[in-house]
């Protein structure tokens, strides 16, 4: 077994700020900060309260998750990546079905935004398919294909148009590797601690320890650790699961 650090363990874990207000969700960045090694900001936070919960989290000294999925036309959503790129976050997503030159677009606008104010170039993902979704959601959608297949089919062309990497299931995983290679970032949502894996929205999942030892770069947990009667336990528990997925590996 490989001696892995918690450090290691702590960076790859993002927590998901599920929260409607600002005073909540600083209170969550400021219990947790130390302990997980990325905050995600998504579409309830950020509609609620704007930017303004990025630069307290920033301020602190952590990382950022924009988590909004852009998806529009390409014009659109490069301009939305340069603004994601001037609010300091380390990482964003758009969604692998606005396509190839969507994703291109976004890519090309982030990073040369960057480059211009001289900062980091963030993590750019592609969701694939929500892990909400199973293959009888997507056959009533209009997809021909399995939710196996569209994953693979849509990281293939997030890949092939310069994306950092992509947001899939933990049960995706094995596949994505064996076909894209261990470069290519996945981040992995939905994720429960094991024994603890209950009925939600969430169809495709897996406990952290299995999502880690299969493979993903960051794994995303929020209500096991906000419904949690000790959240900051909670917490400390996932972060040993991924400890011990890493060393399982």
């Amino acid at each position: 077994m490989k001696n892995i650090s918690i450090e290691s363990a702590i960076s790859k874990l993002i927590f998901a700020l599920d929260a409607d207000n600002y005073e909540e969700a600083l209170s969550w960045v400021q219990l947790l900060s130390g302990h997980v090694g990325m905050f995600k900001v998504g579409k309830e936070l950020y509609t609620a309260v704007g930017p303004k919960i990025i630069e307290s989290i920033k301020d602190i000294g952590q990382k950022v998750f924009l988590d909004l999925k852009f998806h529009d036309i390409p014009n659109t959503v490069a301009r939305a990546a340069k603004a994601a790129v001037r609010l300091n976050v380390d990482m964003f997503n758009v969604h692998a079905s606005g396509g190839s030159q969507m994703v291109k677009e976004a890519v090309t606008a982030a990073w040369n935004c960057a480059d211009e104010i001289a900062g980091e170039r963030p993590i750019i993902l592609a969701v694939t398919v929500l892990t909400s979704l199973n293959n009888t959601d997507l056959a009533e959608i209009g997809f021909p294909r399995t939710t196996g297949d569209q994953v693979l089919h849509l990281a293939r062309l997030a890949q092939n148009a310069g994306a950092s990497g992509v947001v899939a299931s933990a049960q995706d995983i094995e596949m994505l590797r064996a076909n894209l290679g261990n470069k290519f970032i996945i981040v992995t949502p939905g994720i429960r601690s094991a024994g603890s894996i209950k009925k939600d929205d969430q169809k495709r999942t897996l406990s952290a320890c299995e999502a880690i030892k299969k493979g993903a770069d960051y794994i995303v947990v929020g209500r096991p650790i906000s419904t949690a009667s000790k959240p900051l336990d909670a917490c400390q528990q996932i972060v040993q699961e991924i400890a011990d997925g890493l060393a399982a590996r």
